[in-house]
């Protein structure tokens, strides 16, 4: 047991007449290392933390993203796969059906895009809170909203919440499936611990296979140093589970197995070794960039945009003061799982691939986090233990909070600049329809070129040019940048330039 109940001693001089007390009177008392802990009693009655932190994630989401926030490229091949607004978008080799399955129940419904923005936020949160709940007798009620809140903070987790995107639902997942792994082999939750763990990565790979699979490793190599064979067992019918369509998917449309994971390779710019930690770190202050560097050439760091990056220079420091902080607090094979499984998600991005996004590494944040949490709930904790409190004691309170919330106030200034330029593509997509309309294009029609799958889903055109030719009756569209030579323009077709766009500069060819 890692905190003390009722009737039991603390490791502590003097510590069992303070935990009997803790034990009746439901106060909060400290356990060792002198971090707060709680009792059954007093964790039960801080179960709102974690939904109060849930509830200002969903309402950051509704208000800092706007709810009528077009749909990005990666969201209509998802939500077009089981949605009526348009046809459905080619489906790649990299892509899973999680996110459709997610979608789903709403876009049988509507095609309302607010509808959708608004389920997704609040599912969002409900799976923060879940995911949070995971870790619930392990780490105090507290430690876990400070968690939260850190991650929820993340201007990549509130602009991504509302869309219809696999990372924060891989990070959800992780973040689950590790509590519940904890859990486990601490002692609390049996059986039903297991189901979560199970149930938590076969929904990761549902969502993101290659997550799963990173993640699953890390669980199994630690159930083996551990001799927890039946937490190995779960982790492993869990991922067959999850990646199961995925597979069979692979044989009916791929060619196979190792044929997918070839297409998947060649769309990522191959796997291998790649050092991704400049881009990531400029990826992170995407509004002055691309949301993807690919090429990584794309995003080149430059001085005026690294401020919003700092944190990141300050999270390994942070993680190694929670490691610390956890062993003291007897938390410590919990801290280090924590921390294994974040580098294998991380390392998966960070030299892998030969891309990079600040999303992708979402799931590797909701695992440190914990651990930062027991670094921070230390010092917090230490700050306050005596009374009165002495100058040192409240500096290191100050700048705590002060970087708390400084950290939060540049991620929501991020989070605006990226809103911004987000809607200064939208506008432009909404643009480029409204031209091609007043052209005569209208359903059936076939969309190819730059930029086209949004502007596609839009105008209920099909996107699928790419691979196939265009269907009887679809009239089909190419758009070029201009200044770009077309490239396979057929004989006879028309140039059209697209005017009034702030942002993409486009000419379009119609056949005549």
């Amino acid at each position: 047991m890692e905190y003390p109940g009722p009737g039991t001693a603390s490791n502590v001089p003097g510590g069992r007449a303070r935990v009997s007390s803790c034990g009746i009177q439901g106060a909060h008392c400290v356990g060792a290392g002198g971090l707060p802990a709680f009792t059954a009693g007093r964790r039960s009655s801080t179960a709102w933390l974690l939904v109060a932190v849930a509830a200002a994630f969903v309402l950051a989401e509704l208000v800092s993203v706007p709810l009528g926030m077009g749909l990005q490229w990666d969201e209509v091949v998802y939500v077009s796969q089981v949605g009526h607004h348009a046809p459905a978008a080619y489906f790649d080799s990299t892509r899973a059906w999680g996110i459709p399955v997610l979608v789903a129940p709403l876009a049988f419904v509507t095609s309302s895009v607010v509808a959708l923005r608004v389920y997704l936020a609040v599912v969002a949160g409900l799976g923060l809170l879940a995911a949070l709940c995971a870790w619930r007798r392990v780490r105090p009620d507290w430690q876990l909203a400070l968690a939260g809140l850190l991650l929820g903070g993340l201007w990549t987790t509130q602009f991504y919440g509302p869309q219809a995107m696999v990372n924060l639902w891989s990070a959800l997942s992780a973040l689950a499936a590790a509590g519940c792994f904890v859990r486990y082999i601490d002692g609390y939750g049996g059986r039903g611990a297991l189901a979560g763990l199970g149930a938590a990565i076969a929904w990761m790979a549902l969502v993101r296979p290659s997550d799963a699979v990173y993640l699953s490793a890390a669980l199994m190599l630690a159930a083996l140093v551990l001799r927890r064979w039946m937490a190995l067992v779960v982790v492993a019918a869990g991922l067959a589970a999850g990646s199961l369509e995925w597979v069979i998917e692979a044989e009916l449309r791929f060619g196979g197995l190792r044929s997918r994971l070839h297409l998947a390779a060649a769309q990522q710019e191959g796997f291998g070794f790649h050092l991704a930690f400049g881009s990531e770190w400029h990826a992170l202050n995407a509004a002055m960039g691309p949301l993807v560097c690919r090429p990584r050439s794309w995003c080149t760091p430059t001085a005026g945009d690294l401020w919003p990056a700092v944190w990141w220079l300050a999270l390994p420091v942070l993680v190694g003061l929670g490691v610390l902080a956890a062993r003291a607090a007897g938390r410590l094979r919990s801290a280090v799982i924590a921390v294994v499984c974040a580098l294998a998600l991380a390392g998966e991005y960070l030299v892998m691939i030969d891309d990079a996004a600040a999303r992708y590494l979402l799931p590797a944040y909701a695992l440190l986090f914990v651990v930062v949490a027991d670094g921070l709930g230390w010092l917090v904790s230490w700050a306050i233990r005596d009374r009165p409190l002495s100058c040192a004691r409240l500096g290191v309170l100050a700048l705590a909070t002060t970087a708390l919330a400084g950290h939060l106030v540049s991620q929501h200034l991020v989070l605006d600049r990226q809103v911004a330029s987000n809607q200064a593509w939208e506008s432009d997509y909404v643009t480029i329809a409204a031209d091609l309309s007043a052209l005569g294009v209208r359903p059936p029609c076939l969309l190819n070129g730059e930029q086209y799958l949004p502007i596609a889903y839009l105008m209920g055109c099909s996107s699928n040019g790419w691979v196939g030719a265009p269907a009887p009756g679809e009239r089909p569209v190419l758009l070029v940048r201009v200044g770009q030579p077309p490239n396979s323009v057929p004989k006879g077709w028309h140039r059209h330039r697209l005017s009034g766009t702030g942002v993409l500069y486009y000419t379009a060819f119609l056949p005549g």
